[in-house]
């Protein structure tokens, strides 16, 4: 087999070491004080074979809980290709760690550049950036250019149904660059359309922050709201699941002028919090406001298709007082995860990953429904694969009885609230067992 990672030899540090002038690897630290040095030995195990090492590994991984995950809130359990960890892995993608020198990081500049056109694809918008942390970071650095866009205004109203984790960095960000951010009211579980008429015709909002599909994973209907936004010059921010946009209207229908969320739902694992992946995308009077790396498509001296880094606004390469953010890398791996995830599922896959899901989920929602022990807290609202339950226990309890037979049942919103997520993963009798745990609580 192949092994990536090889130790020096004895010839290779002494070539190392005369290159350097020295005489041992301890020459290198010579300027350390001698009473920082640790003289110990280290607390190392000993040493083990390949087998060894691969068993040890296997034993701590059999430890962990393999549940079946009807979780969501922002992150959903879904399948990737075996396909997509392979082609990460090579080597123009892997070892390309920077694409500043674009003669030797095509395959860079060439990924963050389709991942730029995929993205675009999605959300109907003009321009994408390389990528961002998350999706909560890219909704505050949207906030940031929709006040920088304004010149003068220092207000942002942001929609009480976006995911209260967004909320929270998006007024971080805001408390340290004197922006304000006001919430407006939520009615019914979803945005008060009346309240937000009435906070953006003060004129002296930058921006407004909507969730397409928001907190309770109701997908709200912003007829009218870009027109009125644009009517009294404010942005219009739309916060987005990645994979939604395959299904339901994208941002670009609603006359958004920027599109951000997290795009961990194509196929990025949970891994236990991360990493996962921020985007950005806007129409293209905002281009030159964009934060991050831009990737272009031209041609080289022999007229063959290259990818440069354009449309440089990081503090790296301009005065950091004029930089459009101190954004000062983005999720490069993440953001190739999902271009090949998304470019071998294509549109039709998408579309079928998200009707597994919502089938899933409306089957789930109504057996849950007829145990009586539950009930769905906004009937009239439209859902994909996410739904909220009013339940008439501590929805702790059923979590925990749920548990048991080794299901993860959602999350709780609080004591009364339970929130559920289906994707194409689970199977018909997973969610029967689920409905068992509920009718017998």
């Amino acid at each position: 087999m192949n092994h990536r990672y090889l130790p020096h030899t004895e010839d290779d540090v002494r070539l190392m070491l005369d290159s350097c002038g020295l005489e041992s690897i301890e020459d290198l630290y010579s300027d350390v004080p001698e009473q920082l040095k640790f003289k110990g030995e280290y607390s190392l195990p000993s040493e083990m074979s390949e087998k060894e090492v691969r068993d040890f590994f296997d034993s701590l991984g059999e430890q962990n809980n393999k549940l079946v995950c009807f979780a969501g809130n922002g992150f959903y359990d879904h399948s990737a290709p075996a396909a997509v960890k392979s082609l990460i892995a090579r080597s123009e993608f892997l070892t390309a760690y920077t694409p500043y020198q674009p003669e030797i990081s095509q395959g860079t500049l060439q990924y963050i550049f389709e991942y730029q056109s995929l993205i675009c694809r999605l959300t109907d918008m003009d321009v994408s950036n390389a990528s961002m942390y998350d999706g909560c970071t890219a909704t505050a650095e949207a906030m940031m250019m929709a006040v920088a866009n304004s010149r003068k205004r220092k207000k942002v109203l942001v929609s009480a149904t976006v995911h209260k984790k967004v909320i929270d960095v998006v007024k971080t960000y805001a408390l340290y660059h004197g922006v304000e951010i006001v919430l407006i009211p939520e009615k019914d579980g979803v945005c008060d359309k009346a309240a937000f008429v009435t906070m953006v015709s003060a004129d002296d909002v930058a921006g407004v922050i909507v969730a397409l599909r928001n907190q309770y994973g109701v997908i709200e209907d912003y007829t009218g709201w870009a027109e009125l936004c644009h009517t009294h010059k404010s942005l219009f921010i739309t916060n987005c699941i990645a994979a939604d946009l395959a299904t339901i209207k994208t941002p670009g229908e609603w006359g958004a002028d920027v599109a951000v969320g997290d795009a961990q739902s194509l196929g990025i694992p949970l891994s236990y919090g991360g990493p996962y992946l921020g985007f950005m995308a806007v129409k293209k009077p905002l281009m030159r406001k964009i934060p991050g790396r831009i990737v272009g498509a031209t041609k080289d001296e022999q007229g063959r298709r290259v990818f440069v880094l354009t449309l440089q606004a990081r503090e790296q390469h301009i005065r950091r007082e004029k930089a459009t953010s101190n954004i000062c890398s983005n999720q490069g791996l993440m953001s190739l995860y999902v271009t090949i995830f998304t470019a071998l599922n294509g549109v039709s896959g998408l579309q079928e990953m998200n009707r597994q899901g919502i089938n899933g989920a409306h089957y789930l929602a109504e057996k849950l429904v007829a145990t009586g022990k539950v009930k769905l807290t906004y009937p009239e609202e439209p859902y994909l694969n996410e739904f909220l339950l009013t339940t008439s226990m501590s929805a702790s309890a059923i979590i925990d009885k749920a548990l048991e037979e080794g299901i993860l049942a959602g999350v709780a919103l609080d004591d009364n609230h339970l929130l559920v997520a289906v994707t194409e993963k689970q199977t018909v009798s997973e969610m029967d067992k689920l409905v068992s745990v509920v009718s017998e609580l």
